[in-house]
């Protein structure tokens, strides 16, 4: 029984350490993957560069989208290097 006791301040320590650091970096990947996987021709996305463009095409079998940064200039980016979405378009009906 006091061999439990000794690992009790250690499972404590585990457990919080699970709740400020480990699950909550869990959701937030969990949301940039859903962010990515909802991209659409439109969208007025950022890169990790700091990158601003719109989305022109996305390759969903190969993880890249087509982003036009200016008039006629267009970058292939990997998808999950775009960090957030600007502007979200209507889906076409």
């Amino acid at each position: 029984m006091e061999a439990f006791a000794q690992f009790i301040p250690l499972i404590l320590i585990f457990a919080i350490m699970y709740f400020l650091l480990i699950r909550p970096q869990q959701q937030k990947l969990k949301k940039h993957q859903e962010m990515v996987a909802a991209l659409r021709r439109g969208d007025q996305v950022v890169t990790q560069g700091g990158l601003i463009g719109k989305v022109t095409r996305v390759k969903e079998g190969e993880n890249e989208a087509e982003v036009e940064v200016a008039e006629g200039v267009k970058l292939r980016v990997v998808q999950s290097t775009i960090v957030e979405v600007l502007n979200k378009t209507e889906p076409a009906k």
